[in-house]
């Protein structure tokens, strides 16, 4: 979900709380973007190994920070076309749900 500007029909990301003139609505995101950046976080493999983090620009406009899963860390590129996907981030006091991003075409694949 994404909050969109009604009078200019903007996209923004992160959610505002409050707005001195526009009016806000809650819209369903497409879930498309592409990789505006990346960086690669190594780590041991006994603490998961290394992946990649990612500066996302969503087709409708916003840029986000998260994780791309399905990839080799290494061969993340920018432009690289993606779909977000919900996965359970194994945290050591609860699983929650966080959105990640796959390269687009390996969705279909990897939710059946």
């Amino acid at each position: 979900m994404l909050q969109k500007v009604e009078e200019t029909g903007e996209h923004v990301f992160y959610p505002r709380v409050l707005a001195t003139s526009a009016k806000w609505t809650w819209v369903e995101a497409s879930g498309q973007g592409t990789v505006y950046s990346s960086t690669v976080i190594r780590q041991r493999p006994e603490k998961g190994g290394d992946f990649c983090v990612a500066l996302v620009e969503l087709s409708e406009g916003p840029r986000v920070i998260s994780r791309l899963v399905d990839i080799d860390p290494d061969e993340v590129r920018i432009g690289l076309p993606v779909t977000a996907s919900v996965q359970m981030a194994d945290w050591k006091w609860e699983d929650t749900p966080v959105i990640a991003f796959r390269p687009r075409g390996l969705e279909q694949a990897n939710d059946e």
